[in-house]
């Protein structure tokens, strides 16, 4: 029998069909990332080949991140994914918006719905908040992102994962220097150093990042260290060592605007000027996997993780209680996990089976203080909220992959979640204080029929679940206003997943993607009231998404290539509610049935089409010499900006550029990148901050035409 875990047979004669989209020019999601020998774990918990993986999964390799900016922002790279929208907000204190089918769009700030990995140790912590910002891209070798049905089975994220891979250190030592300068007064460095001694792999990497900021009061410093261990005690054993230290002792916060002001004067700031709206942020992670083979066919993997994160955040007072002055809060966060995988391939009868099982367990501890502050300050004054605050899951799961002819092959899993939350009110005797348990059962089940070696057509069912982040159970509505109080009254969001896709290869140069998808939620956490800074949640009682994506890529000739990648989606709420409190709404809270979900762009588009001096399908090293060039084109469908759809963003489409250099010194490479963003100079609004009722300022705008201009060089030592 043969195995479609084995290599494939050579690929047929390109079809007509094949013939007509190469003319048409239509492209693809990376041309690197998505060729047919492309490895992914993320899909089965083991590595395979992407094209093989029953599920949407798509990745993006070291090239891909490189050469879409000065490697600051996941917004770079990750906009050429079908089903993701990650939305630049120009505010580095409030982190980008992030969503995967849709989950996630409702945050305020940082990233929710979503699993965040890297070097497979989690960077979101039990209760689902994560933050985009511990990824250092610049040590990044590619970064995978998994949605649908299988998604499910990494626990508590309805919408996907996200998960990064810092790079493997090179057998010929080599030293990189990078040097990126851009409007807004933005500089970026960054140092690392990649090699072996002796059976010992090392990556360090330095970065430092400072902008003046697009809009008035959004200037950021950060500096970002990112370092990487890697050995074998004996030839059966690999063990990984990575540190990583996020520090931005600046992040200014512009907030938002309303929508005249957000189109007449998009750079000026929402805030009082004399309340110095800012953020400071100190994380320290040390973690450790490590992966003992057993046999040929079996292996088990361990994983180890402690890290601490310091947040000091001043914002605009919430209203009712302190407009003049604004106030602080203070996060001090310690987490720790562990995780334990068994992988095994056999055979049962004459079927091969690939099987994953494993339990993980995570904690997070924080202590919350809030206060009154005084020009930008702490205030001289008592304290309004001292709690400690705490979030853990425990979780196990299991994966098997089984393949029941030469045609058909099924997946199946499950995960069983337990998410506790707890919060003590250390001010008031315990008064504030709650805790909230879930439990959850995610089965998942999914077939692959394996058409021809070079197409597969995929159906695919799971089960979702997400909680409540602390955060989100941080405020409770008083009227108009909010109260610094634990919210029992949320409950987790479930949700069922329905997907069918394709996968197709035309010839060697062109891959094709497709999938359809449908998603029903129950108790959708939805945002209640943002105001100040501070948000409060609800459920609502039903929502609905249907979505399709599609991702095509071509290598046309030698030197040309193209890219498309395209969503749609409509995400509806299927029943009516309030989104307040109140027994009296009003408009702007007022959801009636069939309304849009908010902070959801109707349809993404992002196209590339590149062109090299040298052949892309040259080695590495070949291929960064000499002249490329390239154009990218970003369409955005409406952006709705409540869910009472009061309040919305128009869509846009821009037009970016792109060149770079690469000369070859010796045994080393100098490479000089340009790139203009928004070159029609057209105004829009980039991003919305979903139901800020009370005061009107939804809107964050996008920058008009930009420029990067960088520097990379790479020496081998």
């Amino acid at each position: 029998m043969y195995s479609r875990y084995q290599g494939r047979q050579s690929l047929p004669r390109q079809t007509a069909i094949a013939l007509v989209v190469s003319a048409l020019g239509m492209g693809a999601v990376q041309l690197h990332a998505q060729t047919l020998d492309s490895v992914v774990v993320s899909a089965s918990r083991s590595e395979q080949r992407s094209f093989d993986a029953s599920a949407a999964i798509q990745s993006v390799d070291r090239e891909a991140i490189q050469d879409a900016g000065p490697q600051v922002n996941l917004s770079e790279t990750l906009n050429r994914v079908p089903g993701l929208t990650i939305l630049n907000r120009q505010n580095y204190a409030q982190d980008l918006q992030v969503s995967i089918r849709g989950f996630g769009a409702r945050t305020a700030f940082g990233i929710r719905g979503i699993r965040l990995l890297i070097d497979g140790i989690p960077a979101t912590t039990p209760d689902g908040q994560g933050q985009g910002s511990s990824i250092s891209l610049p040590s990044t070798e590619r970064i995978e992102v998994l949605r649908g049905p299988l998604a499910q089975l990494y626990g508590n994220s309805a919408g996907g994962v996200i998960q990064a891979f810092t790079r493997e250190a090179p057998d010929t030592p080599e030293f990189m220097y990078q040097y990126y300068a851009g409007s807004y007064g933005m500089h970026r460095n960054d140092w690392q150093y990649a090699g072996k001694n002796g059976a010992v792999g090392i990556v360090a990497d330095y970065s430092t990042f400072d902008t003046n900021g697009y809009r008035d009061n959004s200037a950021t410093q950060r500096k970002q260290f990112n370092g990487k261990l890697s050995f074998g005690p004996d030839e059966k054993t690999r063990v990984n060592v990575v540190f990583n230290q996020f520090d931005m002792p600046l992040a200014q916060d512009p907030i938002g605007l309303k929508k005249d002001v957000a189109l007449s004067a998009p750079q000026t700031q929402g805030g009082d000027a004399n309340k110095l709206l800012r953020k400071t942020v100190l994380q320290n992670q040390v973690g450790s996997s490590l992966m003992h083979t057993l046999d040929a066919d079996s292996h088990v993997t361990a994983r180890a993780y402690y890290g601490t994160r310091d947040n000091l955040q001043f914002q605009n007072g919430t209203p009712g209680t302190d407009t003049a002055n604004g106030g602080w809060v203070g996060l001090n966060r310690n987490y720790y996990g562990l995780g334990f995988q068994y992988n095994t391939s056999k055979k049962i009868g004459d079927t091969p089976l690939r099987i994953s099982t494993g339990y993980e367990f995570d904690r997070s501890r924080e202590a919350r203080q809030e206060g009154k502050a005084l020009n930008g300050e702490k205030a001289n004054a008592a304290l309004i909220r001292e709690e400690q605050n705490q979030a853990e899951s425990s979780d196990i799961f299991a994966q098997a992959t089984a393949m029941m002819s030469e045609k058909y092959s099924l997946t199946g899993g499950f995960r069983q979640s337990t998410v506790r939350l707890f919060a003590n009110d250390i001010l008031n005797n315990g008064a504030g204080s709650g805790d909230l348990s879930f439990s959850n059962f995610s089965p998942v089940l999914g077939v692959t029929y394996h058409a021809a070696d070079t197409l597969n057509l995929y159906a695919n069912y799971g089960r979702g679940f997400e909680t409540p982040t602390l955060s989100e159970l941080s405020y409770t509505i008083n009227g108009s206003s909010l109260t610094s109080r634990f919210n029992p009254t949320v409950r987790a969001s479930t949700s069922q997943h329905y997907e069918v896709g394709a996968k197709w290869l035309p010839n060697r140069t062109t891959r094709m993607d497709f999938n359809l998808y449908q998603i029903e939620a129950s108790n959708e956490i939805v945002v209640s009231l943002n105001t100040g800074g501070k948000s409060a949640y609800k459920n609502a009682p039903g929502t609905m998404r249907t979505g399709v994506e599609f991702a095509l890529s071509n290598l046309h000739s030698k030197q040309v290539s193209s890219l498309v990648s395209l969503s749609a989606i409509d995400a509806n709420y299927t029943q009516a509610f309030c989104s307040s409190t109140s027994a009296n709404c009003s408009a702007a809270n007022n959801v009636l049935k069939g309304n849009k979900l908010a902070g959801i762009p109707q349809h993404f588009l992002f196209t590339e089409l590149t062109w090299s001096e040298r052949e892309q399908s040259s080695p590495k090293a070949l291929s960064r010499l000499g002249l490329r060039t390239g154009v990218e084109l970003i369409s955005a469908g409406r952006l709705f900006a409540n869910d009472a759809n009061t309040e919305s963003a128009d869509g846009y489409t821009v037009l970016n550029l792109k060149a770079s250099h690469g000369w070859g010194m010796g045994k080393g490479l100098l490479t000089a990148y340009a790139r203009v963003d928004n070159v029609t100079n057209e105004k829009y609004i980039g991003s919305v901050i979903v139901n800020t009722i009370s005061t009107g300022k939804y809107y964050e705008p996008a920058p008009g035409v930009n420029y990067t201009v960088g520097l990379s060089l790479m020496v081998p030592l």
